[in-house]
């Protein structure tokens, strides 16, 4: 199964929440970018495979929200997870911490303050991030990587400023002359050379 819309995340999301209740190990909080996000918000029509974790949600003695690697994942989301994929037929690993990483340079300042919260059960609460944020992630992928990456990037309709914030963020995650220059290329070629410019 791909998921193709915010139905079939719903859908698939329910179900995990629906396995942790089963399991009754405890709450799970996660932030979540990548195309699953940009289905939940409604931002972009594409397929995808993934359930991207960027981080746990924890919440300290004062309930103040922190953000914590999710490399490895709960063991108690992996098997809740692993039951889901059998059910409906999922790629192995369809949830997953590969954006993980990005928190060892910091992640856009007050992306828990813009994300949308979604809670699937009494087990499972999902944080997707903002457009602004995916727009971070996504200049920073399509540098990278282009392809789905860019074209996210392009469907999101990103302003000048945006883009600028985004690009200022994304060199702080990697600093090298070869990244800023090709980051730089990527905005002429998408018609920002103001943007292109300042940085």
């Amino acid at each position: 199964m791909e998921f193709k819309n915010k139905e079939d995340i719903d859908l698939v999301l329910n179900a995990l929440g629906e396995q942790l209740s089963a399991i009754n190990n405890g709450h799970i909080d996660i932030l979540v970018c990548g195309g699953s996000a940009l289905h939940a918000l409604g931002l972009v029509t594409r397929t995808t495979k993934d359930v991207d974790v960027v981080a746990i949600v924890s919440h300290n003695s004062s309930d103040r929200l922190t953000l914590e690697t999710a490399q490895p994942l709960p063991q108690n989301l992996v098997d809740a997870a692993q039951k889901v994929e059998r059910d409906f037929q999922l790629k192995d690993g369809w949830i997953n911490p590969g954006p993980t990483s990005a928190l060892d340079l910091g992640l856009p300042e007050g992306v828990l303050n813009r994300a949308e919260t979604l809670k699937y059960g009494k087990y499972l609460t999902v944080r997707f991030i903002s457009r602004y944020d995916q727009i971070h992630f996504k200049l920073y992928a399509a540098v990278d990587q282009g392809g789905k990456h860019y074209q996210d990037l392009i469907a999101l309709k990103p302003t000048a400023k945006e883009l600028e914030n985004a690009a200022r963020w994304s060199m702080t995650h990697d600093v090298s002359e070869g990244y800023r220059n090709t980051l730089k290329d990527m905005l002429i070629k998408m018609g920002y050379k103001n943007v292109a410019d300042r940085i």
